[in-house]
């Protein structure tokens, strides 16, 4: 069971901005071993937009670090016709000292900005958001099958002192690697203005890959409590290009 450290001291915004940038130039450092881009096409109601991920994971000796890129270009439900209407970045680093360690300490980021739906709304940001805590990666024998579970800590500026989230993270590789079904699902505690405070989201891929960089699928955003008091499902049609 991972507890929660009630000592934990709040940062100030220029100290997450600190962390936030030295992750970011670690990332950048491993950029070019590991990397994936993805475009979708978002057919989730009053949405139909273009979604563009930016993804890398990069294990090492030292343990892994993991980050992604979302920007949505445009929507009509938000009045922006043409540019970026949602950016939103994620960063982490789990850290191990030898090869038979099975759970990991990890540190995240994430944050980004976004526009509100209707017109003359402003774009608002999304709160910086501090993660610290432990992870397990269970595999089989041939990494076919892969599933990492998180129990974190989350700080949430300004909003949220002492929350926590939890994470699971799965990869399943299908008819001999012809299919990839992958994705994630988060259930964090975080105070909303409708009165409800636990949050769920779920984002599900599935891949058939064309060639060995070439994948084409579809990714399902399923939430609860996410943008408002109700279960939302958002199919996308998607492009994925592994570097």
């Amino acid at each position: 069971m991972y507890i929660i450290f009630k000592s934990f001291i709040p940062l100030n915004f220029n100290q997450v901005k600190q962390i936030y940038l030295l992750f970011f130039f670690i990332a950048i450092f491993n950029i070019s071993k590991a990397q994936n881009i993805q475009l979708h096409y978002d057919m989730g109601k009053d949405r139909n937009f273009f979604t563009s991920t930016v993804e890398m994971f990069k294990p090492d000796s030292w343990g892994s670090t993991f980050f992604f890129i979302d920007m949505d270009y445009s929507s009509d439900a938000r009045n922006v016709e043409n540019g970026v209407s949602l950016a939103y970045w994620e960063i982490a680093r789990s850290f191990r000292w030898n090869e038979t360690q099975k759970i990991q300490p990890r540190l995240e980021y994430n944050g980004g900005v976004f526009k509100l739906e209707g017109e003359n709304t402003p774009f608002v940001p999304i709160e910086n958001c501090l993660l610290a805590g432990l992870e397990q990666t269970f595999a089989s024998s041939d990494f076919s099958k892969i599933f990492t579970l998180q129990a974190n800590y989350k700080y949430i500026q300004d909003k949220e002192d002492a929350s926590f989230q939890i994470t699971g993270v799965w990869t399943v590789q299908l008819l001999q690697g012809k299919v990839t079904f992958t994705g994630f699902a988060d259930f964090w505690k975080e105070e909303m203005s409708w009165g409800t405070d636990f949050r769920f989201l779920s984002e599900p891929q599935l891949w058939f890959n064309a060639t060995k960089n070439l994948a084409l699928g579809t990714e399902v955003e399923l939430s609860n409590n996410f943008e408002a008091d109700e279960f939302f499902v958002k199919p996308t049609l998607g492009v994925k290009y592994t570097f």
